[in-house]
């Protein structure tokens, strides 16, 4: 797996998704969040706090969501990530631009929706192992 210092390098290394990913941050930025790498992939964050990622995958490119159990998700959109295993991702997934840019009101409306939650301190912890 390549490891990236910066999300252009990223993106300019993912060239499948290369327009999604670049419709993908527009609007995740868009949504006042502060854009780093975390984990070698993009990752959105409000007030030091994850709140989405983007990433290219061999059938499809997502947007998770680090809090997503706790979002509304009335148009169902989102899945658990990690087959299941996930207790709070949750990923929301993109078979093409023209998908992206039909739901980019919705995307930025989870967008605020997860934003809001992380200002309101909502957060399923990570349970340790034992």
């Amino acid at each position: 797996m390549n490891r990236y210092n910066t999300v252009d390098e990223y993106i300019l290394g993912n060239q499948q998704w290369q327009d999604c990913l670049l419709m993908l941050r527009e609007i995740l930025l868009s949504a006042s969040t502060e854009e780093t790498i975390k984990w070698g992939g993009p990752v959105y964050t409000f007030n030091n706090k994850n709140v989405a990622g983007i990433a290219g995958f061999k059938s499809y490119v997502g947007i998770w969501f680090f809090q997503g159990a706790l979002l509304k998700d009335e148009k169902k959109k989102l899945h658990t990530a990690s087959d299941g295993e996930a207790k709070a991702q949750r990923q929301w997934r993109f078979s093409g631009i023209e998908e992206i840019e039909a739901e980019a009101e919705n995307i930025l409306q989870y967008m605020h929706e997860a934003i809001e939650n992380v200002k309101a301190g909502k957060e399923i912890k990570p349970e340790k192992n034992k």
